[in-house]
């Protein structure tokens, strides 16, 4: 058995046209992996053995892939996501609602032992103290009401609508994993990368300014992270090396928060 390898194992990854997607999408051919499913808005260029066109911003054409996808799926990466650019309520129908949407279409038919793994952020890491907040729009099934509430609670993602929906992320992932796991035995992770080097980033800049961005790059050793730094966090997480690993959110930046938590951060570079 091969800890770390993928060979015979099926796989669907969202968002594998561009940045760690693309990077993921390699990773898992060289792993082994020849029944990977790639969702997307664009056809990949990379190894997928098939491309089914979805947009995760539409209920309708996630349930049509889920459709496609047919029973049987070992690993599922939720890695497709938008920045804070566009308006709130696509912000969250594709950093959470469809997420929510594919994992729940996937899940019944996932074998025991295979894993889910989410794309979030250590942009997210403020969700402690919207927990009580977040945990009512987890309740919420319908895709429709949960949008009626985001309109409703429109002051927790007004400022930083990212963040927010990355701090849904990162409760999803926990909520989700203890409910998945004692029901069909399937493990749910996530990865909560820094600032990345992919073609998102001039849209992170746009919203949290590039003083911000450079800054905690420059917190973190000086050197952004790549696309296939973080694409090796998630094909590591879909593997049975990290059979143990449920419910937890995968901090990876270079050592940021690391030193956030415990003082040693220089904010001078923020004036």
């Amino acid at each position: 058995m091969s800890l770390f390898g993928y060979e015979g194992k099926k796989v669907v990854l969202t968002g594998g046209t561009t940045g760690v997607g693309a990077a993921a999408v390699e990773l898992l051919a060289e792993a082994g992996c020849t029944d990977l499913t790639v969702l997307d808005i664009k056809e990949p260029t990379g190894p997928a053995t098939r491309y089914i066109p979805t947009d995760m911003s539409d209920p309708a054409s996630i349930d049509a892939a889920v459709a496609e996808i047919g029973s049987g799926v070992d690993v599922l990466f939720n890695n497709a996501g938008v920045a804070g650019v566009h308006a709130t309520d696509f912000v969250v129908r594709v950093n959470y609602l469809g997420v929510r949407r594919l994992t729940q279409g996937i899940l019944p038919g996932m074998p025991r032992g295979a894993a889910i793994v989410n794309t979030a952020s250590i942009a997210g890491q403020g969700w402690p103290e919207n927990l009580a907040k977040l945990l009512e729009l987890m309740a919420i099934s319908d895709w429709d009401e949960a949008l009626q509430w985001l309109a409703d609670n429109d002051e927790l993602a007004s400022v930083d609508v990212y963040g927010f929906s990355k701090q849904i992320a990162q409760v999803w992932t926990m909520y989700s994993s203890a409910r998945s796991y004692k029901e069909f035995g399937v493990r749910t992770n996530s990865v909560c990368p820094g600032p990345i080097d992919t073609p998102l980033m001039d849209d992170f800049i746009k919203h949290m300014t590039e003083q911000v961005i450079q800054w905690t790059v420059d917190q973190s050793g000086g050197t952004m992270l790549t696309a296939d730094d973080i694409a090796r966090t998630l094909v590591m997480l879909g593997t049975d090396a990290s059979i143990a690993m449920n419910g937890h959110n995968t901090v990876a930046d270079n050592g940021f928060s690391a030193s956030m938590t415990t003082g040693q951060i220089d904010f001078s570079g923020l004036g």
